[in-house]
């Protein structure tokens, strides 16, 4: 109950602060295990995307930092949100992950590892990469832009627009090949690009007119 409460506050206040394009969210499928992926602008993604899919059975890897904050933990913890030490090989993190997964959940992620608070995207931790091959389940680009505008806009008492797109599933499959960490900043880059591929070309960032060698391990579904 305290979730269904939760959730259905937290999409109405973000209605009232934000006009929110999210059509393309039912592109997501109802149900079985899925790596969503998405770009990091601010403080209003998580909230705002958790809200909107909910009843869909979701959660999310973030820093342990995140938890410092009661009210904030308060919230992750109504997410059922998975804590990460981005300092170092979290391997608990990574089991409880695998965990969500089997129990048919979207486990959320910025393969950013940070929020940017700009337009540009910038480059993908490669243990993104690790965490798709180990997990091995389908992989969800989302993209979402325009509300870096939200505190101009708000102190302007105007509602910055907040766009969501979704892109087509995919796998990676390293195709019997073994992995190192050039490869696996490779296979975080050309994820990353999935993502990249749903903005305007404004917001590509780190990302704008670039490839990735990683891409020949990306295999879509649809």
């Amino acid at each position: 109950m305290i979730k269904y409460i939760v959730n259905h506050l937290v999409k109405i206040i973000s209605h009232m602060i934000l006009k929110i394009d999210s059509r393309e969210l039912d592109k997501i499928p109802p149900k079985g295990p899925l790596l969503g992926t998405a770009n990091h602008i601010n403080f209003l993604d998580v909230p705002v995307i958790l809200s909107h899919l909910y009843p869909r059975p979701m959660t999310v890897l973030a820093k342990k930092e995140t938890w410092d904050n009661p009210i904030i933990g308060f919230l992750f913890n109504i997410w059922d949100g998975i804590p990460i030490d981005r300092e170092i090989a979290d391997f608990s993190a990574f089991r409880k992950s695998k965990q969500v997964l089997k129990e048919g959940k979207i486990l959320a992620f910025s393969p950013e590892g940070t929020r940017t608070g700009i337009k540009g995207l910038i480059q993908a931790k490669p243990g993104v990469a690790m965490l798709a091959i180990q997990c091995n389940v389908p992989i969800q680009p989302v993209a979402y832009y325009g509300h870096e505008h939200f505190w101009a806009e708000i102190k302007r008492l105007k509602r910055a627009k907040m766009t969501f797109r979704v892109g087509q599933r995919f796998r990676i499959n390293l195709n019997g090949q073994l992995k190192n960490k050039e490869m696996l900043q490779h296979i975080a880059d050309a994820i990353m690009l999935e993502i990249a591929k749903l903005m305007p070309e404004e917001y590509h960032g780190f990302y704008a007119n670039k490839t990735s060698p990683g891409s020949q391990f990306i295999e879509y579904l649809e």
